[in-house]
């Protein structure tokens, strides 16, 4: 029964691993974000995108981090 509730814990755990994937599609495609319009402050879709993704992959790391450990 011991065993069971590791097993458990860990696949509930694993979940949040799920958190790590969003990252890679969103940057991996660079149709998605490769043109200059919208611009933001004067910056071109392109870096800002890429910019907001930096900050939400770290935000979405830490929490990963934290649920996990």
């Amino acid at each position: 029964m011991i065993e069971r509730k590791e097993g458990t814990a860990a696949r509930s755990r694993s979940r949040w691993y799920w958190l790590l994937a969003p990252p890679f599609p969103a940057l991996l495609v660079p149709a998605l974000y490769a043109h200059a319009d919208p611009s933001l402050f004067g910056f071109p879709f392109f870096y800002w995108y890429q910019f907001v993704w930096v900050v939400l992959t770290a935000g979405l790391t830490a929490i990963v981090f934290v649920k996990t450990r």
